[in-house]
């Protein structure tokens, strides 16, 4: 019998706010396992969130909450400096935020992931990232939190254990890699992967080699529970059904954990 694996394919998603639509939830649902849905505070409005949820929930989606900084002009993707209490308190109350729309729907949050600034920091800076860990313990200690897969998320999967959570390691085919396993940096030339068959064949060198091609030769080793398409990208639908493809042609199920 052939060999098959197994891995969750997510997107952050349900980011559009009033009048300014991001992307294109019904299409991209169907090609995806689990969505991260944005809270209120980086994104979304209490409209847009539950008709995320809804979309998520005809889709058959496992959903997670999607927490960021309070920035919506910035769409979460500008470091803030917040008190770890302070911090706290907001992951909590976005949380209870999507589930609020959840209930109403009858469905359990999933997992949680953070979004933007907030992830990055959490890669980085161990006061943030306990601060997270411990705001989704206290919330649902049961929940997952979705951490950066390799040696760039240490931080996180340490306090992600550190709060008694289970950590779901996540990784980017659409993100270049350098040899260490860390992610490229934005500000260098081919850190972003547009192309959606190479990366296809980069989600399927990550799941079946646990291994990716790395930038500037080589290939960095990369172990993953899930993968992530970016939801707002332009080509987000098609990446996904280009991921999607791939995977099913090399044996792989595809699935939430």
């Amino acid at each position: 019998m052939a060999q098959r694996w197994t891995v969750d394919l997510n997107a952050d998603a349900g980011e559009s706010y009033g009048r300014w639509v991001l992307g294109d939830p019904e299409r991209l649902f169907r090609q995806v396992t689990s969505v991260n849905l944005a809270c209120g505070s980086h994104a979304g409005d209490p409209r847009t969130i539950w008709d995320a949820v809804r979309t998520a929930k005809a889709a058959g989606n496992a959903i997670g909450a999607h927490p960021g900084y309070p920035d919506l002009m910035g769409f979460g993707r500008r470091d803030m400096e917040l008190p770890p209490d302070e911090l706290e308190a907001l992951v909590v109350f976005q949380l209870g935020a999507l589930a609020g729309f959840l209930r109403a729907e009858a469905l359990p949050m999933r997992h949680v992931k953070a979004h933007g600034a907030l992830y990055l920091r959490m890669a980085r800076d161990p006061v943030v990232a306990d601060a997270v860990a411990r705001a989704v313990a206290a919330f649902d200690a049961d929940l997952p939190l979705m951490v950066l897969a390799g040696p760039g998320g240490a931080v996180m999967q340490r306090a992600a254990g550190a709060a008694g959570l289970r950590a779901l390691l996540e990784a980017f085919p659409d993100r270049a890699y350098l040899p260490d396993g860390t992610l490229a940096p934005r500000s260098l030339l081919g850190a972003l992967i547009h192309d959606p068959d190479e990366i296809a064949e980069r989600a399927v060198a990550i799941v079946v080699r646990q291994e990716v091609p790395a930038l500037g030769g080589g290939v960095a080793p990369v172990v993953a529970d899930t993968l992530c398409v970016h939801g707002d990208h332009p080509g987000a639908v098609a990446n996904a059904m280009a991921v999607r493809r791939a995977l099913a042609a090399a044996g792989v199920d595809v699935r939430h954990p």
